[in-house]
This record gives structure tokens, sequence and C-alpha cells, in this order.
């Protein structure tokens, strides 16, 4: 009787040997490998896509200071200080994870204010692809594959699209600072996926619990807010999960492994920062968190809700085609809610210990933020909870996919048509709509491109300001022209700076720039009497909401 191959098309004994003997691979096998190159190939297009349009996003918003002095920070670190020796940094240092990734950007494309978008829109990708990665969850051996035949591929795609849907078009204004351009902490999201990426796909060995150990601490160096994120969540998670095994007379000693490893990141990286700061390294300023008085918690939930809307895409906001989006991204928020509540529900006895670390992530940073004092202010503040977004599109893939899933299927064989799947995408195709409007908005320039302009033009070379008017001045005009952030005091001011900006011995500044355009990130008037010691200008200049005041001496001198 002739061999038969199970797969592709069935050969004659002679073809199957001409095939074998030339060395190629059988047509069936050949079809297949040709298959996953093109699905290789039109995921690496997407993936570019992506870029590209979160690229023309995040030219929407401004770069201000923050971004600024997160370029000069790389670009000391590129030039030989990777300790970073002479800086105060905010309360953060993002010194393992974004620095070292604005460093080879700008060894790539130099120290523009325009890399500042490049890297945004590198992170943002980056947490797209690794929120989706770890949302498919497990993949099949060939033994499961083969029995469960296309349901699995289905429910593989149903987390693709949900948690890709929810991700896939941030909103014009507060969400694109929020989850795009702001250095917040929404890159830190990426490390963190990688760590419960790690315990997702890889079996229960001994190593596991080391690599996840080493993963938390690369993360916590760079952001303390992985403590609440990252270190609790998991070490309090697999305590629970370790008891429950215990107590059931199950296997028990993985899951506390892996509690011990998140406690342990927590003192290596504690440690490695006590020693940068003895070997002179950067100095971190301590987190400036305030409780607020209970009655005003409120008031900070209020806010908190906005700017969730913000990174959700649903805050409405804008002109009609705006507002359209807006109210087509409550979709996004329908589904998190509804995976929150699917999980919080049953959590004490839900089997995916990926996705009750990622609950009580949401719920702790969330938790922490309301009553505190950053809290009171504007939406913007939302960057301080920003891993609430992927985390939670995560989580929606994860646990409503096979629910969508099982639905069409049961609805399938009843010979009946489904509705949830030509409904969720068409919500999709409105996502990617409301991307493509917002990437084909006009760019915006950088904050104080005016006064940057106006002092290359003037040959005002050395100066200081305040914070928001000083580095983006700097890095906005390539060089022409540097301010340096003072204090209302005029003294230096120890955030986000370098000491040796302010030597008097190496550096002449000669001008100071106040501006009275109302808004945060728009004022900035010195301290009359320390304004008075530096005596009467020798000229003074209006600029649209800018003073610039100009002497014929050092100010640094009296710095200090």
């Amino acid at each position: 009787m002739a061999a038969v191959h199970i797969t592709g098309t069935p050969q004659r004994p002679a073809e199957a040997a001409a095939a074998a003997d030339a060395g190629r691979p059988l047509p069936g096998r050949g079809r297949a490998v040709l298959r996953r190159c093109l699905a290789a190939l039109g995921v690496l297009a997407a993936v570019a896509l992506l870029f590209v349009a979160y690229l023309q996003v995040s030219r929407t918003s401004p770069e201000n200071s923050d971004e600024a002095n997160d370029l000069l920070m790389a670009w000391d670190m590129l030039h030989g200080n990777v300790l970073l020796h002479g800086w105060w940094l905010s309360d953060v240092s993002f010194w393992t994870t974004e620095l070292p990734q604005y460093a080879l950007l700008e060894r790539l494309f130099g120290l523009h204010a325009a890399t500042a978008h490049i890297a945004a829109a590198m992170t943002y990708t980056l947490v797209v692809v690794v929120a989706v990665l770890l949302a498919r969850g497990k993949v099949p051996s060939a033994g499961q594959a083969a029995s469960a035949g296309q349901a699995v591929g289905r429910e593989r795609l149903a987390r693709t699209l949900l948690t890709g849907g929810i991700l896939l078009a941030p909103q014009l204004g507060v969400g694109v600072f929020v989850v795009l351009l702001s250095l917040g902490h929404i890159g830190t999201a990426v490390p963190l996926m990688l760590t419960w990426l790690v315990i997702d796909r890889m079996r229960a060995r001994w190593h596991v619990p080391v690599l996840v150990g080493l993963l938390l601490a690369w993360a916590l160096l760079a952001d303390q807010l992985v403590l609440l994120t990252g270190v609790i969540p998991l070490a309090a998670v697999c305590a629970m999960r370790a008891a429950q095994a215990a107590h059931a007379d199950r296997p028990w000693r993985y899951e506390a492994c892996l509690a011990a490893a998140a406690l342990a990141a927590a003192g290596a990286a504690w440690g490695i920062a006590g020693l940068l700061r003895a070997s002179g390294g950067f100095m971190l300023h301590a987190v400036p968190y305030h409780v607020a008085p209970p009655g005003s918690w409120t008031g900070h939930a209020w806010v908190t809700g906005q700017g969730l809307l913000a990174m959700l895409g649903a805050k409405p906001q804008g002109p009609a085609a705006a507002l359209a989006f807006a109210v087509l991204h409550m979709a996004g928020v329908a589904l998190l809610a509804w995976a929150v509540a699917t999980v919080a529900r049953r959590f004490l006895s839900w089997p995916d210990r990926v996705s009750q670390v990622l609950l009580a992530a949401i719920v702790l940073n969330v938790a922490a933020y309301v009553p505190g004092t950053l809290a009171n202010a504007s939406p913007r503040n939302a960057r301080e909870f920003a891993m609430v977004l992927p985390f939670g599109a995560v989580l929606a893939g994860r646990t409503l996919a096979p629910r969508v899933t099982g639905a069409w299927e049961r609805r399938r064989q009843r010979g009946r048509a489904g509705w949830t799947g030509p409904a969720l995408l068409a919500v999709l195709a409105g996502y990617a709509a409301s991307l493509g409007y917002a990437a084909a908005q006009p760019s915006a320039a950088p904050a104080n491109a005016q006064l940057a302009q106006f002092l290359a033009a003037h040959h005002l070379t050395y100066g200081v300001s305040g914070y928001w008017q000083a580095s983006i001045v700097t890095v906005g005009s390539d060089g022409a022209v540097t301010v340096r952030a003072v204090q209302p005091t005029l003294q230096p001011d120890p955030w986000e700076s370098e000491s040796s900006w302010y030597d008097s011995g190496t550096h002449r500044a000669t001008f100071l720039v106040t501006e009275d355009k109302p808004g945060f990130l728009s004022y900035w008037m010195p301290d009359p009497a320390a304004l008075a010691a530096y005596g009467r200008p020798a000229r003074t200049y209006h600029v649209g909401p800018y003073t610039i005041l100009v002497w014929d001496k050092n100010l640094l001198a009296a710095t200090g």
C-alpha cells in the first residue's frame, strides 16, 4: 500500500523520494513554512506601522523641560558619565530603562528635541507588543493544539485583538502626554510585563525565580513605583497561592520562591542604589507622597477618573470627530471594568497567577494615588498610574477572550449568527480610525520655541530662568542657546540638573528670562528681592509673554 503523508498534499512514493533526494522540503511542509514567514513579515510590518503612527501622534504634544532634561542626562551618559556624577535627578531615575534608550537614540539621531518623540513612539510600541504577547498566554504544545483544533487559535486571536485594541489609539491632549511623550511610568510597564511573561511562559524551574528577581531589581532601580506595581503584588499573590497549596497538600515551594524573589529584588535594588550614592553617582529626591485630608478624596477620585478616561481614549473633549471617538472608546472602559470585576469576584480562587498579579497591581496603584496630594491637580498627573492602562488591557485579553470565543462557538454550533465578534471588529475598526485621525493632526513645536529663536537671533547664548523655560530652550535650539534652571530665589534648581552648569569659572550667564503667561508650565517670576540683588540690567527685551533682562556681568557669580 502506498505511503501517504498525514499533512499536506498526498504524494506518490516516487515524488516523495525525489523531493527527499533533492533536499527540498515536502510541499505540505513548505507551504506551512511559507505561511509562517508571511505571518512574521505581516507582524513586523504592523509593528512598523504602529511605530510610525505613534511617532506622528507624539508630535502633536510639545516637548517640555522634562523631556529635555532626560535627553541631557542620556547625552552625559553617552559621553562617559555613566553614573551621572554631579546630577540631581527627580524622584525617579529611569537610569536602567529609559535613559539608556535615550542614549542609544541620541547616538543615532543626535541631541535634538525631536529625539524625545522617537523615544516615546518606541516605548509605546514596545508596550503594545509586550502586552499582546503577555495576553496571548502560553504557547500550546503540538498535542494540545492538535486536540483543540482551531479553538486555541481563535482564542489567542481574540486575546490579541482585545488587548491590542484597548491600547491602540491614544487620545489627543492629556492622553498623548500621559501614555506617550511624558517620561512617566508607562515605560516601566515594559520590564514588568517582561517579568510576568517569564513567569507565564517558562516552566516551573529553580532558575525562574532568579530571573524574576533580576528583572524586578532592574525595574525597581529605575522606578520606585515598581514596589507598588510589581514587588508587593507578586509577593502577596504568590504567598497567598503558596499558603493555599500547602493547605490543600499540593506543591507550594515554587510559589514561595517567587514571593521570596520579589522581596529579594527590593533589597538588591536598594543596596545597589546605596552603592551608587556612595560612589558619587546621581542623587534622587525623596518621593513627594503626602496623604491629603480625607474630605478631599472625593475630588481626587474625580480627577483620577478623568485621567483614566484620557488614558483609555474616552475623555469627552474636542471637535465632533474627537468626541465621537471618545464615545467609541467607552467600549474599552467597559471591557476593562468587566475584566476587573470578573477577576475580583473570584480573586482567591482565580486559577491564573498573572491575572491575579495584574489586578493587585492596578488596585494598589490607584488606591495609593487617590488619597495623595498629586491627585488634587491636573489629569496630566495620571502618568503616576499609567501602568493601569497596559495591565488592564492584558487583564481584559486574558480574562474575556475565552468568554467571547466560547459564546461565539456555542452560537455557531446552534446554527445562529453571533453578533459579539462583528461588534468587536467594528469597534476595533473605529479605534484604528481614531489612531489615523490623531496621527493626521499637525505637529506641535517644542515649548518656548519663540523664546529660543529670539535668544539665538540676538546672540544671547547663556542665561538662567525657571525650570519649564530652561532646558527645553537649550535642547530645542540645538545648543545655540543654553538656559539653566534656577529657583525664584535665583539659586540653582536641584531638580534634574547638573552642578557644573552653575560654575561661574567655566560658564558666563548674562541674561534672565521671566514669563507671565498663566499656567503651571508657563509662568515664572523671580523673587523681587533676589532680582534686585543683580542690580539694574543693561538691556530689557519683551517678546510675547517673555521678558529678557540682560546684564554685562556673570550672573552665576551671584547665583551660588
